[in-house]
Order: structure tokens, then sequence, then C-alpha cells
């Protein structure tokens, strides 16, 4: 769930919440048809005219997709697994839950087929799915198989007890050797698929970034997230202008199918209920591998 007080005066309902939520207006609109948005605890149309101080309160987490999510047969490359989580390397360019009319070939078709031992709070598109990864980001992403260990990891992300620490090849040579970026991230009003650095209708955004090795004409870092938005280190490399090499969207240059060469590598955090003291580091993708190797 969550609650929002309007500071706009005369702005529509749905656009309102598309411009402060990192959803997409049309998802906005499906929450509202569903009767999963109250304004001043009534249920109002995408189209009411929202005044000052208006209470919104949008409970997303009981949207339920109608469309039917085949488990499908693929392999899964299983890091690390017991009866209450699991730890994947997600491969580039695998989505990792149904939306927007894409309900095959997704991770979570492929969990389903593996395991019906999966968390279903977040609904029925999302079964397990605790945080993602983007399409063309590969790396570590943690399931989670009851509704109570995603309930405490879920906790653990909020209050930034789940380390994630990334890789990721930059255009351009980064003269300091680590860096900040404190900027804050918000849908970009003139392209409502990208994000960008927005002081209006935007959410905190932190970023550490440590450099590992320089090559000619790129720089290969490590990312430590303190916040966790959308596109979080695409953007802010791109806003920087040091952008994540071959990013389709982010990117100054044309880029391959294989997409940005950003990879979830480490991940540290306490089980939730064993309590044991968790580290898994998880190489990147051959492809990632084999342009390092070009560029010395």
């Amino acid at each position: 769930m969550q609650q929002i007080k309007v500071n706009k005066e005369d702005i529509r309902l749905d656009k309102y919440l598309s411009d402060n939520l990192d959803y997409s207006r049309e998802f906005i609109q499906k929450l509202i048809a569903s009767k999963l948005v109250l304004v001043n605890n009534k249920f109002e149309k995408a189209s009411y005219k929202l005044k000052m101080n208006d209470d919104i309160i949008i409970h997303e987490e009981n949207y339920q997709e109608t469309t039917d999510i085949i488990p499908t047969a693929m392999p899964l490359d299983i890091i690390y697994e017991d009866e209450y989580l699991m730890l994947i390397n997600k491969p580039s360019g695998l989505v990792v839950h149904p939306g927007a009319g894409n309900y095959q070939n997704t991770l979570v078709n492929g969990l389903l087929y593996y395991t019906k031992n999966l968390s279903d709070i977040g609904g029925e598109a999302r079964p397990g799915i605790v945080h993602r990864i983007d399409k063309d980001t590969s790396g570590i992403i943690m399931i989670a198989k009851t509704n109570k260990v995603h309930e405490l990891l879920s906790d653990d992300f909020k209050h930034k007890r789940i380390k994630r620490e990334y890789l990721a090849l930059l255009d351009g040579v980064f003269k300091n050797s680590s860096a900040t970026i404190d900027a804050p991230i918000g849908r970009d009003p003139n392209n409502r698929e990208k994000m960008t650095v927005i002081a209006t209708n935007s959410k905190k955004a932190i970023t550490n970034i440590k450099v590992l090795k320089r090559y000619a004409n790129h720089t290969l870092v490590s990312c430590l997230l303190d916040t966790g938005r959308t596109h979080q280190i695409r953007v802010h490399m791109a806003y920087i202008g040091y952008p994540v090499h071959n990013d389709p969207v982010y990117g100054k240059k044309t880029s391959t199918s294989f997409g940005q060469f950003l990879h979830s590598y480490k991940i540290h955090f306490i089980h939730p209920i064993t309590k044991k003291e968790m580290d898994f580091t998880c190489p990147p993708p051959q492809e990632f591998t084999d342009y390092l190797a070009t560029l010395e």
C-alpha cells in the first residue's frame, strides 16, 4: 500500500499518480478501474481532478492480472536454494515477470515450471518476486518461497539491510577513484518510457561508484546502491556523462541486442529464518567478459 498527500491543484488523478510513482499511466488506470485507488476514502474515476491536500491510498498489492501465466521449461542458473528462498543468476535479455502484454518466456514462467513453492503476496503475475532487475541487466535476483520470507526480505530491502553490488562498464575514462551520485530520479516528462534526474515528481536516489579498472575509452566500476529506483545506475551514469556501455536507452551510441553492460554480481544479507550471514558473488556473462578482453 502507498499513501500520498497531493501537492498540486486541478490535475487528473491518473496523471498525478503516473508522475509520482514508478508505474505507467496505463497501469495506474488499471488500478483505478479495479477500485484499488482511494481519494479521501472514496473511489474516483481516472479523470477526477485533484485538490490540494487530497489523501490518496493505492492498494497496488491487491492487483491481479487476468491473463493465465503458463509454466515454461527453461534453464535456471540457481546459485543458492533452500526451503525458504532462492538466488538465481538471471541472464541478460530475460524479463523478470509478466506484464504489459508480455506473459510468456519470463523468469516467472520458468519459476512456475521449476517449483510450486513460491510466495504469492506479490500477486498472480509476480510469484516469488521480491525485487526486480531490468531485462537486459544480468545477475543475482532473490526469490521468496513463502509469504513469511517474502515479507521479511521486503522489509530488509526497505531498510537497506540487503547489500547489492553491480559491475558496470562505462563509456569514457572516469578520472576519480570513487564518487557518490546523489540526484533524484523521476519519470522523464518528455518520454514516459524513460527515467531521468529531475527535481519535481521524483524520489531520492544515491549511487556509490568505485573504479575497478580503466581502459583507453572505458571504465569498469562497481556500483553500490543506497536506494533502488527504476533504472537508477543507468540514469545516474548517463547524468554524469559516463553512460553504461551499450545501453540502448540512455547511451550515446548505437547498441547491440545484448543491451547494457550491467551485472548484479554480489549480494550480502542475513538469512531471514536461519539468521546466518550470507555472501554470494556471480561472475558476469560471457559476452561481458569477452568484450573486456578486447579492451586490454
